[in-house]
Parts: C-alpha cells; structure tokens; sequence
C-alpha cells in the first residue's frame, strides 16, 4: 500500500512539474529511433548547455527551439534516448562531425525494484559529435543538495571542450558515482543519482550502480527484459550486444561440445573454448585442438615483443588525449573509406600581398586587426565553393547533399591537438570579419575554450602549413564527412618569362592542393574549382566586388 501511494505521489510531482519541463518556446515531441538525423547548428555566440534529462537549450537571440526525445514523465529503467537540437539563426544540416551534435543522457528512473525509493540513474551524456567518453571536469552541486530546474549540475570535458551540464527538474542529488577529476567515462555510465525527497537521500549511501554496459543496452537488461525479449538477444541478427556478463560466458561454454580432457586443458591455460573451432566428430572439441591453440599463440607472444622498446632504450609512454583519441579514429575512418584524389595549382600571389599591404595600412589607421595570407586564402575559396557549389557537398548512403551555406574550418595546431573551428558564411563576410573571427577562435582553440558551435557545421577544410611551417607542398585528409579540403604550402620566389624590356623577372607562387572524394566530386569538378580559386588568388580584387 505505501509503495502504491510512493507511485502516485510520484505521478503526481511529476504532473505539477510539466510546465518546467514545456517552457522551452516551439517545443515538439519526437521519437528517435536511430542516430541517422541530422541536427542543425546556430549561431557562432550562442551557448549550449545540456540538462541531465535529455534536453538542449540554446541561449542567443533570445530563441529556443527543441526536440525532446523522451517522455514529459521520465524514462522507464533500462531505456535510453537521445535528443537533437535546432537553434535559432544561419543553420545548416548536420555533418559527419556534427552527425551527433546533441546531448545523449541516458536517464533510467527506478520505482523499489531493488528495494530502493524512486530515483533517477543520471549517465555521461554525449555531448560532442565525436563523444564516445568524456572527463568531470568538477562538480557545482554536492551530494544532498537540492537541485531545481536550469541548475548546472557539473561541467563535462568532451574530445573538444567543457560543456555544462544542467538539470530541469526538482529534486536532491543524492549520489554522485564519479567524482571530480574523473577520466574516461564511457557515455551512458552512471555519474549521479537524484530522488525526490529529502529523507531518501541516505539510502542511497553505499548505492552502486549497474554495470555500464549493461545499462547501455536497454533490451537486454534483466530489468526490462522478458522471457521473449531475452530469446531475441541471443539471435545473431540482434543490435549490437554489450559485453557479456560471466554467468552468460559459463552458459556459452557448456554449449560447446568439447571432450573432457580438452575441457580441463583449457581452464589450466585459461583459454576460452568459444573461441576454437574443433576438428572432432561433429565439430567437437578435442585435446588437440586445444594443444594447437595453445602453440599458435605462443608463436604470437615473440613476433609481438619485437614491437617492444629494448630493455637498453629509454623512453616515455605519453597517454592518449581525447582529442588525439578522436583525430586518430576519424582520420584513420577518413583514409579507409574514403577515395581520396589529389589535385595541385600553383598560384602567383604578387598581387595578392600588393592588396594585403593595402588593406593592412587602412586597417591600422583605422585600429582594425591585420589581415594575413591565409584570411585571403580563405575568402578565395569561400567564394570558389559558392561558384562551383558541387565541391561544397557531402556523400550519403541516399544521395550526394549539397549546401547552400559556406563554413570553413580552419585547421589550428594546439599543444591539446589538432582544432578545427568553423567560419559560418565565409563567402558573405569580409575579409576584416574573417581576419577577426579567426584569431578569436584560434585563440579560443589554445585556451581549450571552444564550444560545440565554434567547430560544428563545417562544409569544406582549409589547411595552411606553409605561412607558420614554410612547407613547400603536402596533401591532407578529408574531414569526413567533407568532401574537400584544401593544403596551403608556403610562396616561393621563381624565374619566370617576363612581358616588358627585361627578359625575365621573379615572380612569387603558393602551391594549393585539393584532395577530393572521387564519390562527390569528379576530376574535372575538382579542376574547375582550383581553376576558379587561382583566379581569385591572382586576381584579388576581384574577392572585393
């Protein structure tokens, strides 16, 4: 009886907090049943902050738009949802590196089947495109604290910036799992528990939380689960399945036909029989096959140790950032599946420092910023994707897409790793604007400051190695899900036919190579788009019309 009435003061508290939960303007319910939509992206100042319920705001302009993912209500336990966010102002459609630009919360709210007063599992949102993990960063709230609506709960560091994450709905906090400072937390992985009321905080002292893999993976958790769900899991043709739990492994192994001696031969060694293939009557396994397993893998163990430093060499194993983490799977993605071409333009860019020392001296007397090279170069090929609109595309298993917005991202080398923030509408600003929003964002990029919407969004890359670097030439890898990105190598003085009395003259060229998605972008699309960036690199006055 006072587990009826828990249930229905419970309804009850949620019914009266609904107005909290719809006070978001344009609100509309969607259901998401895979991560293949596409979220758009807002304006470069606007702040994103991401509540423990699922929910994204926005804060600029004074407009917020969402799309919540899950029920006013509360989840049930064991289910996971995500969401997507629309802000108001210049959006594009998602990218690759933007395809999960949303905050994921997995939130699991349990009524006493353990016993325990209703309470909320808040897990490790994905709170970046890239996120498979994140950092606490540290935690504003304190365990039995009261927590209402828009309240920051603890700052989250994903791959590419901290990010807050706030709550919406009253309540204590009555747990907090993972504590400040704590690394690699795998998104979906309980990070705090909040109750309802007060007096339950203490129950929830020594509370510890159901394996994170577990809990990932709604449909074959023994909390949801049911006899019919369970024979689905156990199909090969399931959703990808978690990690086994070891009850599950002693069941796996039983149902291996293995003799007895070949059994005990492998509990010695530790070898799991679910991994050998028997050649006994009937596919059964026998002593030998064990022996053979065994043998093989003792020829592994030296040809790995040849991969191993020399015990007389002194080194230092350096831990892998997020973000080297992130840029090593992506572009190791990018090379793999993608049919990379290159093509490469040599450009003469004496007219172009003509006009840059031009621009620079008005700059100054009117106290503006400096406009370097690479704001010229950026403003070029701003305004080539807009005259060959087809190399500012992306591939998708339905079609090729196509944008109509031009945001640049700019390659910026960090001493974290490797940044690339985004200029939105490239070809519609000034060079004054671009200059000033791309030292503000390299800026941004050092201090580990940047926001999601300061690197999401982007249609096509630049990266220039040449000014900083002075290298000649070098080819670079898409950033998937671009289609095209662009090296700039470093100006170098040539000899070339002269048309005046003299018979030659030096000259100055930039080298320019565009590597290309042969699925988006043919050879001689690809050509006529340098044709069309040379044009503007040496004709510059051109950019100004």
């Amino acid at each position: 009886m006072a587990y009826a009435s828990r249930i229905i003061s419970h309804s009850k508290k949620q019914l009266r907090n609904a107005p909290n939960l719809l006070r978001h303007e344009q609100a509309l319910l969607v259901r998401c049943f895979s991560f293949s939509g596409q979220p758009s992206v807002g304006k470069r100042d606007e702040i994103r902050r991401f509540n423990c319920h699922g929910y994204v705001t926005s804060e600029g302009d004074g407009v917020t738009k969402s799309f919540i993912t899950k029920s006013l209500f509360g989840a049930p336990q064991g289910r996971d949802f995500s969401t997507t966010a629309v802000k108001g102002g210049n959006s594009i459609a998602g990218l690759g590196l933007n395809k999960l630009s949303v905050s994921q919360v997995l939130l699991r709210r349990g009524f006493s089947s353990s016993g325990l007063p209703p309470h909320q599992e808040i897990g490790m949102p994905s709170l970046s495109p890239t996120m498979t993990e994140g950092n606490i960063a540290r935690w504003l709230k304190k365990e039995g604290e009261k927590v209402s609506p828009g309240e920051v709960l603890c700052e989250v560091e994903t791959d590419k910036a901290t990010v807050e994450m706030e709550c919406m709905e009253e309540g204590y906090l009555a747990k907090i799992v993972r504590g400040d400072g704590a690394k690699e937390i795998k998104v979906g992985e309980v990070i705090a528990i909040t109750v309802e009321e007060e007096e339950d905080i203490s129950k929830f002292k020594d509370y510890t939380p159901s394996a994170p893999d577990a809990s990932s993976a709604a449909d074959t958790g023994p909390s949801v689960s049911t006899p019919p769900q369970k024979e689905v899991a156990k199909e090969p043709v399931a959703s990808p399945e978690p990690k086994v739990s070891k009850p599950s492994e002693a069941s796996a192994e039983d149902r291996v036909f293995a003799s007895p001696l070949a059994r005990n031969l492998a509990e010695e060694n530790k070898v799991s029989l679910s991994s050998i293939k028997g050649t006994g009557p009937d596919g059964r396994i026998v002593k030998a096959d064990i022996e053979d397993y065994l043998a093989s893998r003792s020829k592994e163990a030296p040809a790995k140790a040849k991969h191993a430093a020399p015990a007389d060499v002194d080194y230092t194993d350096i831990p892998h950032s997020q973000i080297r983490k992130v840029t090593a799977s992506r572009l190791l993605f990018a090379k793999q599946t993608i049919p990379h071409y290159y093509l490469t333009v040599d450009s003469c860019v004496d007219n172009l420092m003509e006009l840059r020392g031009q621009l620079n001296t008005l700059q100054e007397a009117s106290g503006g910023k400096r406009i370097s090279v690479n704001d010229l170069v950026l403003k070029a090929a701003a305004l080539a994707l807009r005259k060959v609109p087809q190399c500012n595309s992306s591939w998708t298993d339905e079609c090729i897409r196509q944008f109509h917005n031009v945001n640049i991202n700019v390659a910026v080398q960090t001493e974290k790793g490797l940044f690339t923030p985004v200029i939105r509408d490239a070809d519609k600003k000034g060079l004054s604007t671009i200059a000033d929003e791309v030292k503000q964002l390299a800026q941004k990029a050092k201090d580990g400051g940047l926001k999601p919407a300061d690197y999401e969004g982007g249609t096509f890359t630049v990266s220039n190695l040449g000014g900083p670097f002075g290298i000649k030439q070098f080819c670079a890898i898409i950033n998937p899900p671009q289609s095209g990105i662009l090296a700039i190598g470093s100006a170098e003085k040539r000899v070339v036919p002269s048309s005046g009395p003299e018979q030659y003259k030096f000259a100055s060229f930039m080298s320019a190579t565009l590597s290309c998605d042969h699925r988006v972008i043919d050879g001689a699309v690809g050509a006529e788009w340098l044709k069309a960036f040379k044009g503007y690199i040496e004709n510059p006055e051109s950019m100004l019309l």
